[in-house]
């Protein structure tokens, strides 16, 4: 019985296939675009309007005191007693590190003093009140 497919008449395939690429690169950006808003900023905070510089961006520790009163340290809830003492563990460790307080406009002032004073006592150097621009 012979072939009836001659060897010669079947051609190598030498491109390769981009459909599948292109959808993943269409999923993976829209995926990014998504959820990019969400990482930048985890807690709600309407912070003060005031004259603003762009800030570096670099490795640095962020406090956020919301509307509520409530306190957090890198998107994590804490409290004012085991805020000094995280503060003063991250100095040691980190002495050059930046700290970034956000604070709602709505607090009360003497939250924000009571918070830098921590960061004083602590011997953080480098600190920064992060506000919205005008």
């Amino acid at each position: 019985m012979a072939r009836r497919t001659p060897l010669t008449s079947l051609k190598r395939m030498s491109e390769i296939n981009l459909t599948p690429l292109m959808d993943l690169t269409f999923i993976l950006l829209i995926t990014f675009i998504i959820t990019f808003p969400l990482i930048e900023h985890g807690i709600a905070v309407n912070l003060p309007t005031g004259k603003t510089k762009v800030v570096p961006s670099s490795d640095g520790q962020s406090i956020t005191l919301d509307a509520e009163g409530s306190l957090y340290l890198n998107d994590s809830e804490i409290r004012m007693e085991s805020l000094s003492e995280s503060m003063q563990q991250i100095a040691a460790a980190q002495p050059m590190t930046t700290v970034y307080v956000r604070a709602d406009e709505s607090i009360d002032y003497g939250r924000v003093v009571a918070v830098l004073k921590i960061l004083h006592d602590a011997n953080i150097t480098r600190m920064a009140l992060v506000t919205r621009e005008e």
